[in-house]
């Protein structure tokens, strides 16, 4: 049985531009320019590069790289596309150091290359979970350094990067926020901006959790302190569901990726996010999840000099 990897695309420049154009490209050909469809023109001649169109309006050449998160790279298009599966495909992560060896590329290129395409995993849907009355999990995870708010006076967990993640029982989907404290009015926020009022809120005992509950139509909690787990009078009440979700992301982060700094901690939470969306569990097996990163290119352009900003 062939390797999915034998396909043409990962190993053809021509086949790459064929199979990105026909996922970008689906309802015709639009130039990034000034969005003209299907009014543009293939150009020849041997120097000519690959895949360039010229529009008839604009009279601007372009190729299905421009607007996207491929646009200025130097990089091959098949090497980009087997980096997408690699990331998409690997469930704890893909480290550039290991994305530097396999496709041959600098660390520097591969580092980048990873984060424009962690850009391309990031969700624009930003509908509330939870409607209908679906239950929607919310817990909190500590990890790494937050460098801007070390302080020997206080504890541990406070001067550590904070995420709050929410998980939707129903679609199955996960959405992760970093935050600067887990103060009541910045919880509050994360929680009513992402959950819908008729949804059934699932926490632990944690404080912060409680006067929010009263907005939602229900709000389940178990103690953790009281080793409490599932509800005793209500098993569907429990947050194992997130708990789970924070299992895969911090081997990830601590075996695969080791150290992450605060300004890059939101790229990486949407490339979890993203692979626990579209997991197999959901029926989306590892070349549709790479299908599905493909068709998030467009618009999300990042510079070098934007991703390594401090």
């Amino acid at each position: 049985m062939p390797s999915v990897l034998s396909a043409k695309h990962f190993h053809d420049e021509k086949a790459a531009y064929a199979f990105v154009e026909a996922r970008v490209w689906a309802n015709g050909r639009v130039c990034p320019h000034c969005g003209t469809v299907d009014n543009s023109a293939l150009l020849g001649g041997k120097s000519t590069r690959l895949g360039v169109y010229k529009c008839r309006d604009c009279r601007k050449p372009f190729t299905v790289k421009v607007g996207t998160v491929f646009e200025a790279s130097n990089v091959k298009l098949h090497i980009w596309l087997q980096a997408m599966h690699l990331l998409c495909a690997s469930k704890k992560g893909f480290s550039s150091n290991q994305l530097h060896r396999v496709l041959g590329v600098s660390l520097k290129t591969a580092w980048f290359m990873s984060h424009r395409i962690r850009e391309a995993m990031r969700s624009g849907d930003l509908a509330p979970f939870g409607t209908g009355g679906g239950a929607v999990e919310v817990d909190e995870t500590f990890i790494g350094t937050d460098t801007d708010r070390v302080n020997k006076g206080m504890r541990r967990a406070s001067h550590m990067n904070k995420i709050m993640t929410l998980v939707d029982r129903q679609s199955g989907r996960a959405r992760s926020i970093v935050v600067d404290n887990l103060r009541l009015p910045t919880v509050t926020a994360v929680v009513t901006e992402n959950i819908a009022r008729e949804a059934r809120l699932m926490t632990d005992e944690a404080s912060h959790y409680i006067v929010v509950g009263r907005q939602f139509a229900q709000h389940g909690r178990v103690n953790h302190k009281a080793e409490e787990y599932v509800s005793r009078t209500d098993p569907t009440v429990h947050s194992n569901t997130v708990e789970g979700y924070f299992s895969i992301f911090k081997r990830g982060m601590r075996g695969t990726y080791q150290h992450c700094a605060k300004r890059h901690l939101h790229r990486y939470m949407a490339e979890f996010d993203f692979r626990y969306s579209e997991r197999v569990a959901l029926g989306v097996n590892d070349t549709e999840r790479a299908a599905r990163a493909l068709s998030g290119i467009v618009g999300r352009r990042l510079k070098y000099r934007d991703s390594s900003a401090a």
